[in-house]
């Protein structure tokens, strides 16, 4: 079936891509100008294809340093997503694009996006504002309090349901199941096995369909992301009507969680949200809380099991702080706060394994960068692998360091797994909060080893084991 629509597609690209190809460059203004070095690919599709063939390839930074090496390390020209690009580079070109957003830049997202979240048509910048007024409520330092003892319930409880007891579990599928039950509950105040497993399935065709070439036909990436995002939405419409019955019935609260908020939340001329908007921001932010921790928490239990002496100096932290708990006693914000070292191997997993490989704006006037024109309308990428991986700002980046946390840490705009400027992932800490949460539970009751010793990794489009990770499980002795 594959091989089919890769034949159609290839016999549709040549049919009209050259013709449109002419079109668009022969009415195209301002082709004179200094615009970065770099190349465009196949007509229309562009470097797409390569783009993210690294990645299934398990080197997505591959098409970065290439491009940065034989053109330029700051700023290089592609095509990507059916669309004139430029890649921006380094520390420099983060903080070029995270500090002028909504100045010269704003955010992008594929046209992809359009079918799978309908709001997105919406103006962006306005829809990101409301967003950012709605949320600071859910993540800030109060709420992230309250959450700590919730997340250490549902932590337990994943363990319990999917691991202990178990001599041998796929770990990536379990992570996937660990964050999206949190997320449920959090966000929805669900929290029923069944229920959350009946709605997480269709998540992975989300994702991908969201960055895969916008081809609507049967069986392709795309047309499963509609299939499986319409899916979700219905069921969300029916979870936000019976939550206007509960808080008309008195069996809900109006802070209990987003949801809720979200119901009572009016603009700024009054209007109360469309249950068709609510259902796409709830879609969203469940997408945030699936893909990104689920990933960081299966690479957490990659590089453990890979590295021991990394794995015993977890393994230290987390028991000093389990033996000052009385049994039963649920962990607290002030225990989070002591797992310093716990939280340096989880950054350095994010450094090596970003859930987040990068992300698009577009230019919202003609600008000049590092000497180049860059138009107007022309699409803009940053990669975290153009710092994360580079030895100019990692020595040894594919040493597994710790220590590289200490301290001040990283320079500036080299460390952007949650994005920076005004988008930073206004997630980042109950992010942070999830993965300590795991990691305690994880060393405290089990030593492991892979499976597969030499497990192929896939970035599409976030990493994850060919194989789902594999584990053979040694609980602690009591």
């Amino acid at each position: 079936m594959d091989v089919f629509y890769a034949s159609l597609l290839s016999l549709f690209l040549v049919l009209v891509s050259f013709s449109l190809h002419l079109v668009f460059y022969k009415s195209r203004p301002g082709v004179d100008r200094k615009l970065p070095p770099g190349q465009t690919g196949w007509p229309v599709i562009g470097e797409s294809i390569e783009f993210l063939a690294t990645g299934w390839k398990g080197h997505p930074e591959k098409f970065i340093f290439d491009r940065m090496a034989k053109f330029s390390p700051q700023v290089f020209r592609t095509s990507l997503m059916l669309e004139d690009a430029a890649v921006f580079c380094g520390p420099e070109g983060n903080k070029f694009l995270f500090t002028n957003e909504n100045k010269l830049v704003q955010a992008w997202w594929p046209s992809s996006v359009d079918k799978i979240f309908p709001s997105s048509k919406q103006n962006s910048k306005m829809e990101a504002i409301k967003m950012r007024k709605m949320l600071p409520n859910f993540f800030k330092p109060e709420a992230l309090r309250r959450y700590v003892p919730i997340m250490d319930m549902v932590t337990r409880k994943h363990f319990e349901n999917g691991w202990e007891g178990k001599d041998q579990i796929v770990a990536y599928e379990l992570t996937k199941n660990f964050a999206f039950w949190l997320a449920c509950k959090i966000f929805i105040s669900i929290d029923e096995p069944e229920r959350v497993k009946y709605l997480s399935g269709p998540f992975e065709s989300i994702a991908r369909g969201i960055l895969s070439i916008p081809i609507d036909l049967p069986g392709t990436p795309f047309r499963r992301g509609i299939n499986a995002a319409n899916f979700i939405r219905k069921e969300l419409v029916a979870i936000i009507k019976q939550r206007k019955r509960d808080l008309a019935e008195g069996k809900a609260s109006a802070t209990q969680d987003i949801l809720s908020h979200m119901l009572y939340f009016r603009d700024e001329d009054g209007k109360f949200m469309e249950e068709s908007d609510i259902s796409d921001k709830i879609l969203g932010l469940l997408i945030g809380g699936h893909d990104t921790a689920s990933s960081a928490c299966a690479f957490i239990i990659k590089y453990l099991a890979e590295l021991p002496e990394i794995y015993e100096g977890v393994y230290k932290e987390q028991m000093e702080i389990a033996k000052s708990k009385a049994p039963g006693e649920l962990l607290e914000w002030e225990d989070l706060s002591k797992m310093k070292y716990s939280w340096n191997v989880a950054c350095e997993v994010l450094r090596l394994a970003p859930p987040l490989q990068g992300s698009f704006r577009e230019a919202l006037t003609d600008f000049m960068y590092n000497g180049y024109s860059i138009p107007k309308g022309w699409k803009l990428y940053w990669s975290t692998n153009s710092t994360h991986k580079n030895p100019e700002f990692y020595p040894e980046p594919q040493r597994f360091d710790p220590s590289r946390f200490d301290g001040k840490g990283p320079a500036p705009y080299t460390f952007v797994p949650f994005g920076g400027g005004p988008r930073m992932c206004p997630g980042k800490e109950y992010a942070r909060l999830e993965i300590l949460v795991f990691m305690h539970h994880l060393v405290t009751k089990f030593k492991w080893e892979k499976v597969i010793p030499d497990e192929q990794i896939i970035v599409n489009p976030m990493p994850s084991p060919a194989k789902g990770l594999p584990i053979r499980l040694y609980p602690h002795k009591v």
